[in-house]
């Protein structure tokens, strides 16, 4: 795969075999996050909101989204039965992508950048206030 600059031509250098399985994972998280961006970064497609939200990936046996640690810590009940390491989940070709799982923690991460959004807009308010 060459290095693709888009989102667009990362999916179109994806194994065909796999290619609508990856089309399905990018719909669901597009979906889940409404006003994000997608975005190429470390040469995986990305959703950003206030930061990046998620990565996510097709790999030779795999598709794979990397949440931040924070989600994978949240979650980690739920993803127990995924092959999982300190920043990635794994989610197997040619299985059933699991959609209510993936919404689950998109959801998550954006109200996690939400609030971190918040809280910098509340700190430099008050700082200016103080001035």
């Amino acid at each position: 795969m060459s290095k693709p600059a888009t989102v667009e031509e990362y999916i179109s250098q994806v194994q065909e075999e796999v290619r609508d399985g990856f089309i399905e994972l990018h719909r669901i998280i597009l979906e889940t996050a409404p006003g994000a961006t997608s975005v190429m970064s470390y040469g995986m497609p990305a959703i950003k909101l206030e930061g990046i939200v998620v990565y996510y990936a097709s790999w030779e046996k795999h598709y794979a989204i990397y949440p931040m640690p924070s989600a994978l810590k949240a979650f980690a009940g739920k993803i127990s039965s995924f092959k999982t390491s300190k920043s990635t989940i794994q989610f197997p070709h040619g299985e059933t992508i699991p959609e209510a799982l993936i919404k689950e923690i998109v959801a998550f991460r954006v109200q996690e950048n939400l609030n971190k959004a918040a809280l910098k807009k509340s700190a430099k308010k008050n700082t200016k206030q103080g001035d």
